[in-house]
């Protein structure tokens, strides 16, 4: 009977993916069997990579005829001056001149067409893989920003959650209507402020005491035994910031944290103790603490449970 209960839980929490969900923001296409998106600010090779992988999907490479249609597709929609390409997630920059695309495929392995007098590796500066609107491939510079595409491959192991996402980590509480998840990779408050956002959420903002206990419970089921890396491990960032305004917060919504409901700081801070502590902390204890932005600590993202729900 235990196991039967258990099992209609599971089901009521989870939905199998078909071609029409994974995010709202991403585009099924059978042909490449899954999922793409065209991100139309231009970034440098290694944050469009990063982005993509906080998304839950991978930089795309046209590594077959299905995903070259494709990308080709999302191209020729796109507004604006697309002539220069996009970036791919074929790259050489673990080797120099040994290109193989995010999944370790050898470009020697994929049908593909050089651009006229490409690859030129300009300046010896050359280690990623760009693709043009005609579907040739040309070798740029790494760092100079493009338009880029992310895909997710359409498997049967995708399931989504009650949090509208296919990230498991992410885990709904019902005293607070939201979900929250625990990073145990550090990061800077920019780089934890941007892994939230691509999942579908933002850094949490506590708006209560009920909350700031959940914050704690969350952080309680993290010792610091189990943190990898020499880091700070009593603190995590939070979505509160100066808004560079040194001395008053808000958040990353633009409310003071009176406002928000919760504005509790630990004894004696906020202290700039180490001169430029302009971003939000939570103790393990769930009060506050400001913390240098640029250091690398832990983080909590909360989303709404329908924010990546397919309506």
């Amino acid at each position: 009977m235990r196991s039967s209960l258990t099992y209609f839980v599971i089901l009521s929490f989870v939905a199998v993916l078909d071609g029409s969900q994974f995010r709202c923001d991403y585009r099924f296409f059978s042909e490449a069997v899954g999922w793409l998106k065209l991100h139309r600010v231009p970034a440098n090779w290694f944050d469009a990579r990063l982005r993509c992988h906080l998304e839950g999907s991978k930089l795309a490479s046209p590594s077959t005829q299905g995903l070259i249609n494709a990308m080709k597709l999302l191209i020729s929609e796109a507004t604006g001056d697309m002539s220069c390409g996009i970036f791919t997630g074929i790259h050489a920059t673990f080797s120099k001149g040994d290109f193989h695309t995010i999944e370790g495929v050898p470009l020697s392995q994929i049908s593909h067409t050089w651009a006229a007098g490409e690859p030129d590796n300009f300046k010896d500066e050359e280690s990623c893989i760009a693709m043009l609107p005609d579907g040739n491939v040309a070798d740029v510079n790494c760092q100079e920003p493009l338009p880029y595409i992310c895909y997710k491959e359409n498997t049967k192991r995708m399931f989504m959650s009650n949090c509208g996402t296919t990230d498991t980590e992410y885990m709904f509480d019902s005293r607070t209507g939201s979900c929250y998840k625990f990073h145990t990779v550090p990061r800077t408050w920019s780089r934890a402020y941007m892994a939230c956002s691509a999942e579908g959420g933002y850094l949490a903002i506590i708006n209560s005491e009920e909350e700031a206990r959940l914050i704690k419970e969350i952080f309680a089921k993290h010792p610091p035994a189990s943190l990898l890396g020499n880091i700070w491990k009593a603190v995590a960032f939070v979505g509160f910031h100066d808004w560079n305004q040194h001395g008053e917060w808000l958040t990353i919504h633009g409310e003071t944290l009176k406002e928000a409901g919760y504005d509790k700081f630990s004894g004696g801070e906020p202290n700039n103790a180490t001169t430029g502590e302009f971003c939000g902390g939570v103790y393990r204890s769930g009060l506050f603490d400001d913390i240098w932005c640029e250091n690398k600590y832990v983080f909590i993202c909360e989303k709404s449970p329908d924010s990546l729900v397919c309506n």
